[in-house]
């Protein structure tokens, strides 16, 4: 049985739209490996969106390999990998035990996810016993008693393993916390710091600062346009403005295509509304929408022309690329060439 279905629909919209857009190599800089359900503790405060639960319960390596043959039947995609689902020290290690074994079977490249409360020694060590890249690590592990509203970077990317992964010159993929998103000024100013203090890590500010909507931005391109050395995914983000802005704003040489895989297999289309994001999805598929207020079913017959999460993704960059009169270099370089470079860079340091 497959992994998910393709319909007739999502197969035109590939052969008509997307195919040809894209390069033969792909490599997606965002995705998430896990084998089994999230395990969370009693009266572990929660942090995070409802809606990406529902769409996968794992995503095993066997399964983003099958699903880019899905997705993507005549492209070679190579992910860098990392785990999810992590809600303490316990379920850390060993969720980053099911990445160390999936690199090693798959080849693929991997981040580490940290825990706010190890040292950088450890941190350290782990990433050189399995040639991890850098590290990645969630809002949701800050101290408890931090209000969720009020979580900071520094909270879950810790000095202490900052300067570690600066000492080393690796990457570290930042999901921007607080309702502000991109444009919140306490998140721009330590974005600033890092990049000041810690100058030779490669930061990533994952889904163009989570700026799914374009009152999302604010002033935050202008505030960090000399910071020329930051690097964006476009992971999960399906704003086509938002993208123009970003290709406008930011050389091309630092933006990076990445999916958030397993999350990208929700059929969906996305809207904004009232500065929010709304994601439109089939009736019944992903159970009661009344649990996230960013879902919103539609009717049968709309829902039957819902595709995946990915090919919108890649549709909205395809819009902005267009309008811009952007050609098939700029594409490679976002979907291909500038992860490798990146990657290249990161794989010297980890087997030097």
């Amino acid at each position: 049985m497959s992994l998910f279905t393709v319909t007739d629909n999502d197969r035109r919209i590939y052969e008509e739209q997307i195919k040809d857009y894209l390069p033969d190599q792909i490599i997606d800089i965002h995705t998430h490996v896990t084998k089994g359900p999230k395990k969370v503790k009693p009266g572990t405060p929660k942090r995070t969106v409802t809606w990406p639960s529902l769409v996968a319960a794992e995503n095993k390596i066997e399964d983003i390999q099958e699903a880019y043959k899905l997705y993507f039947p005549d492209k070679e995609v190579t992910p860098l990998i990392f785990a999810s689902k992590i809600s303490d020290l316990e379920s850390c290690y060993e969720r980053n035990e099911y990445i160390s074994y999936a690199k090693k079977v798959s080849g693929y490249p991997a981040l580490y996810y940290s825990h706010p409360l190890q040292t950088a020694d450890e941190v350290e060590r782990e990433i050189f016993r399995n040639g991890y890249l850098g590290i990645k690590s969630y809002l949701s592990l800050s101290p408890s008693y931090i209000p969720g509203k009020e979580v900071r970077i520094l909270d879950f990317f810790p000095p202490h393993q900052l300067e570690m992964i600066n000492k080393n010159g690796l990457m570290v993929m930042l999901h921007v916390p607080r309702d502000a998103r991109f444009r919140d000024p306490v998140n721009i100013a330590q974005i600033q710091h890092i990049c000041e203090t810690y100058p030779n890590i490669r930061l990533v500010i994952a889904h163009v600062g989570r700026a799914y909507c374009k009152c999302d931005i604010g002033d935050a391109f202008e505030k960090l346009k000399d910071y020329t050395d930051l690097y964006y995914d476009f992971t999960a983000n399906t704003n086509a403005y938002v993208f123009e802005q970003l290709l406008k704003n930011v050389s091309e040489d630092k933006i990076l295509f990445g999916s958030d895989e397993p999350i990208v297999r929700m059929r969906m289309h996305r809207i904004e509304e009232n500065n929010t994001y709304i994601n439109l999805i089939p009736p019944g598929l992903y159970g009661d929408p009344s649990q996230d207020p960013h879902l919103r079913e539609v009717s049968e017959e709309e829902g039957k022309k819902l595709t995946f999460f990915m090919y919108e993704e890649i549709l909205a960059m395809k819009e902005a690329t267009t309008r811009l009169g952007l050609g098939k270099e700029t594409v490679n370089k976002l979907f291909y060439s500038n992860s490798r470079k990146l990657l290249d860079e990161l794989e010297s340091k980890v087997r030097a």
